[in-house]
């Protein structure tokens, strides 16, 4: 009887425990995080296999934001475009920015710096300035900011100038015409 009790006893404490062995199966894995290397040696990003040739259309590669600044938004400021900017900016950047764009999000109200105003309404800059032409916000998008990630992984290029053009014609009411002399 003192066996039958000590093999139950023993059984039963992995359950008291919670040390099964199938219950640490996901605690216990390579977790690898989005443009983070699995091998600690070489950090950052795998490189693209030599002699690869980019798909049209998946990747623009911005060096910097001096750089990014001077790229023309190539996708018209068209109603179809505002709309797919609204759609996309309330997926990726309301967390953040909030619906009105004003840095209000649920996320964006327990960071340590407040997401910028992306609105008219900004009391830090004009949006309308040449220091931020389409491409600075753009920019900003693909290379991300202190607080703020890259969403080059996440937008396609084209996907990021209808954001671009949602946040000039609908948030900050630049008219098309001023947006298209600011870029050139």
């Amino acid at each position: 009887m003192k066996k039958l009790s000590l093999a139950v006893s023993l059984m039963l404490a992995p359950c008291l425990a919670q040390a099964w062995p199938w219950s640490r199966d996901m605690a216990n894995q390579i977790s690898v995080k989005p443009q983070e290397s699995p091998d600690p040696a070489n950090p950052g990003m795998t490189p693209f296999p030599k002699r690869s040739v980019p798909v049209a259309g998946t990747t623009v590669l911005v060096e910097d934001i001096d750089a990014a600044k001077k790229m023309v938004n190539p996708v018209k400021a068209d109603a179809r475009s505002v709309q797919t900017g609204k759609h996309l900016f309330q997926i990726y950047c309301t967390p953040c920015h909030g619906f009105s764009g004003t840095g209000d999000g649920l996320v964006g109200q327990k960071l340590i710096m407040q997401p910028f105003n992306l609105t008219s309404s900004n009391t830090m800059h004009s949006w309308q300035s040449p220091d931020y032409p389409d491409g600075y916000i753009f920019g900003y998008m693909t290379l991300g900011g202190a607080v703020m990630p890259s969403y080059a992984n996440d937008l396609s290029p084209t996907e990021r100038w209808h954001v671009v053009n949602y946040v000039r014609q609908v948030l900050q009411k630049v008219p098309a015409d001023v947006t298209a002399a600011q870029s050139k």
